[in-house]
This record gives C-alpha cells, sequence and structure tokens, in this order.
C-alpha cells in the first residue's frame, strides 16, 4: 500500500541562490544606469590658484633676455705671423684707428726681404748693362751704316768714269763690269745693313722693355714684402675699445690666428634668444621695449639670424631713439618684443596647468565651486600674464590654473574649505 510523502514547507537552500542572484543582477542595474562613474579627488581650496575668464584686450607680446652688445665687433687677426716682441696696449683700453697694439718679430720675413732687394738689384744692373749694349750696338751699327754708304759713293763714281771710259773705249770691258758689280755689292749690302740695324733695334728694345716690365714685378714685390713687414706691427683698424687680446710676449703666432677684437662704441645693439616656436613670426623691424629704473626705451629688430641652434634663434635689437644712461656691455634687460597689434579677446592668466595638459584641457569649477571637472580647451597666442582662448571657455567661468601633476587622472575635483 502506496504512503503519500507531503512536501516540506520553508525556505530551501536552492531558494538563498536565486535571491543572491537577483540581488547582484538589480545591483549591476542600477549601477549602469543610476550611478555616477567618474573619478573624483577630493582637494582642498588652499592648495588651489583659480582664475576667472576673463574677455578683454591681449597684447600680442613675448618677454625675452637680451644682452647688451657694441653694436659692431672687428676682429684683430695676424696678417702676418711671428713672434710677440712687445705688447703696447692691454684690455680695455681706449684705442684710435692706426693704434700700434702688438709688435711681432719675423727673421724669416726679413731674409725674404734681403733676398728680394738682391733680386732687384741684380734685375736693375742687367737692365743697365743692356742698355749699354744696346747703345754701343747702335753706334756700332750707324758707324757700319756710314761706311757702307760711302762705299757706294765711291764705287757709284768709279762705275761712272769706268762706263765713260769704256763707251769711249778707253778701258777693257772687264775693268767696267768689275766696277759695275762693286757698285752693285755694295747697294746690297746696305739694304743688308739696314734690315741688320732695324732687326737688332727691334730685339733691344723688346728686350729692354721685358726688362722693364721685370724690374716694375720685382718692385712691386718688394713693395707687398715691405707692407708684410709692416704687417708685423698689429694696428687697431677702427676706433674703439680693445676687448679680449691673446698675445703674450714670447708667444709664437701664425698668419690669420686672431688675437684679439675691438669693440666699437658709438653705439650699442642688444642680443636675445627666442624659442623657435616663434620663427615664423619674428622678422625685421618688429618693435621692442626695454624698462629700466620705470622708463621705457623703444628698440626695433636689426637682424633676425636664420640659425636654430638648442631650439632657439638669435636676433639683434638697436635702440630707435633714447637709451639708458650709463649703459655696459654684457649687461641683461628684460625686454618686451611686440609680436602683432592689441585685439579684443577671451583671456585666461598663466598658470601652472599649461604644464601639465599642454593647454588642451583645464579643471572648470562649477557655479556653486564645490567641485571642479575637466573640460577641453583650446589655446591661441600667449602672452607673459595671459593665454588667449580660442575654444571651450567662456567670461565668467573660473578655471583651476595652478599645477595639475598632484591630480593623477581624475576627471572630477572635490573642492573642501
Amino acid at each position: 500500500m502506496d504512503t503519500t510523502i507531503e512536501k516540506k514547507r520553508g525556505i530551501k537552500k536552492k531558494h538563498i541562490f536565486y535571491a543572491l542572484g537577483i540581488g547582484i543582477f538589480i545591483y549591476v542595474i542600477f549601477n549602469i544606469f543610476f550611478t555616477d562613474h567618474v573619478q573624483t579627488l577630493r582637494v582642498s581650496s588652499d592648495r588651489l590658484t583659480v582664475n576667472t575668464v576673463v574677455k578683454d584686450q591681449f597684447n600680442d607680446y613675448i618677454r625675452i633676455t637680451g644682452q647688451v652688445e657694441p653694436i659692431s665687433t672687428i676682429f684683430l687677426d695676424a696678417e702676418e705671423g711671428g713672434r710677440v716682441k712687445e705688447r703696447l696696449i692691454d684690455e680695455g683700453a681706449m684705442v684710435k684707428k692706426g693704434d700700434v697694439i702688438i709688435k711681432l718679430e719675423n727673421r724669416t720675413l726679413h731674409q725674404e726681404i734681403m733676398n728680394s732687394e738682391s733680386n732687384l738689384a741684380q734685375k736693375e744692373n742687367m737692365l743697365r748693362q743692356t742698355r749699354i749694349n744696346f747703345q754701343n750696338q747702335m753706334i756700332e751699327t750707324q758707324r757700319s751704316l756710314l761706311e757702307s754708304r760711302f762705299d757706294i759713293i765711291k764705287k757709284k763714281r768709279n762705275y761712272e768714269q769706268q762706263k765713260a771710259l769704256f763707251e769711249e773705249k778707253l778701258v777693257a770691258k772687264e775693268e767696267y763690269l768689275r766696277a759695275e758689280e762693286d757698285y752693285k755689292y755694295s747697294r746690297e749690302m746696305q739694304k743688308i745693313n739696314r734690315r741688320k740695324a732695324n732687326n737688332d733695334s727691334l730685339i733691344m728694345i723688346t728686350e729692354m722693355k721685358q726688362l722693364d716690365v721685370d724690374l716694375e714685378k720685382m718692385r712691386l714685390t718688394l713693395e707687398l714684402v715691405y707692407e708684410r713687414l709692416d704687417n708685423l706691427n698689429v694696428k687697431a683698424p677702427v676706433a674703439g675699445q680693445l676687448g679680449m687680446l691673446d698675445a703674450e710676449i714670447g708667444q709664437s703666432i701664425g698668419r690669420g690666428t686672431r688675437i684679439g677684437q675691438i669693440n666699437v662704441l658709438t653705439n650699442y645693439k642688444v642680443e636675445a634668444q627666442i624659442d623657435e616656436h616663434y620663427i615664423d613670426r619674428v622678422r625685421r623691424d618688429l618693435t621692442a621695449t626695454l624698462d629700466r629704473n620705470g622708463t621705457n626705451y623703444n628698440l626695433r629688430i636689426k637682424k633676425v639670424y636664420p640659425e636654430v641652434r638648442s631650439g632657439q634663434f638669435k636676433i639683434d635689437l638697436i635702440f630707435t631713439d633714447e637709451r639708458p644712461e650709463n649703459i655696459r656691455t654684457g649687461q641683461s634687460y628684460q625686454i618686451n618684443l611686440q609680436l602683432g597689434q592689441p585685439d579684443e579677446a577671451i583671456l585666461l592668466a598663466r598658470g601652472g596647468f599649461f604644464q601639465s595638459t599642454g593647454g588642451q584641457w583645464a579643471y572648470v569649477l562649477d557655479p556653486t565651486e564645490s567641485f571642479a571637472t575637466k573640460r577641453s580647451i583650446r589655446i591661441g597666442k600667449q602672452n607673459p600674464k595671459y593665454y588667449e582662448i580660442l575654444e571651450g571657455l567662456q567670461p565668467g567661468e573660473k578655471v583651476i590654473t595652478s599645477g595639475y601633476e598632484s591630480f593623477g587622472e581624475n576627471d572630477k575635483l572635490i573642492i573642501s574649505n
């Protein structure tokens, strides 16, 4: 006979698992749809620098450091090598054009001068002897032509006499023919002597001209050697202040060696290094100002150097009107270089946040100022005080501009007092 088994009533073990699974499912759904997943960080307001976005005039300038230099620097190079014999002027002294600064000694150069003088004397003697020979030869030629002329006269007279006697049959024909031949021979010899005299004259004249040319070249060479001798005295090419001078008594200096410089102090320029980021915006004739003891002095760019070294390029600025009193070479000044005309823009004060974000985003405060959130922004130009905001911020909004290094990757900052 079958027995009916009644089901047990109450909570079973599987019911517990079912309930737990449903609870987990509900929790997950709630977190997905109703919970804020933004990473947050609580920070103290005392550690923050907050600035308000404003709409105002933006002055497009950068601040650079410039160093005063002479308007021009003339380098002293040794035009002739030698040993330093005497040093007449020290560094820092004022010099006039033509002042001898150092004297060099070069025995080899003196030997070259002696050889040149000896060669010149030999050439002069040779030319003198050639002229004497030419004059003697001309005298001999003239004597020969004179004898030839008188010999023709005699033989012509004898020929005419023999001809007359032959026609009268007073002399033999042989005598007449001999007289005629002697006369013709004398005339031909005279022609030959004249041609020879002309040729000898042309040869001697050409030779003397060549000797004159050679002699003139040797004189010029000797003058150049004398100039080299004068170059042993290193002179100031311009008036100014003697700067660096690297030459000590007894020191051997090679030809072309740079031994010093002269600073022309009739005016000054200011050299400055600028970040290569601005190379496309910096050009000649841009204006700048220099502040000294509360007085602004105007400058303009005279030269922009094309070379970029270590991420910077160099410019030269000159004063356009007055310059500071007691200005000295080597002094450094802060200079405001104007890159463009002032214009109205949305501005945000500069701060350390730029180093962390590259200007691509910033923490913007909620109107309640109880928290700040990340926001993408776009920065345009910048000057030493402000960034020009192109996108992402509006006037009146407040932005944390201090450094973000301690905020990590958090998207939201909870601000506590």
